[in-house]
């Protein structure tokens, strides 16, 4: 995250209003709902996942033991149960 000074950005009208509430302090301003991504969407990462818990999925499903996937996606035994009965 990246800091941008007020007065670079803001009118002097807003700034003074916002002072009435905060001086000196640092403030997070979130983006509006609608332009908010979920994790992973604009790298693919959430793609990924999203494709190796459906393998994890389809694989138990076909009787492999959940230890069996632990150990071959790298992943604790507790997770694996999180993906298979997850909805």
């Amino acid at each position: 995250m990246t800091y941008v000074k007020a007065t670079a950005v803001l009118p002097e009208a807003l700034i003074q209003e916002i002072q009435k509430y905060v001086q000196g302090e640092t403030i997070y301003i979130p983006k509006p709902d609608q332009t908010h991504h979920r994790w992973g969407t604009r790298s693919g990462s959430r793609k990924v996942i999203d494709e190796r818990n459906a393998s994890i999925k389809s694989e138990f499903k076909k009787g492999t033991a959940i230890h069996e996937l632990a150990e071959e996606h790298f992943l604790s035994t507790e997770t694996i149960k999180k993906i298979i009965y997850s909805k």
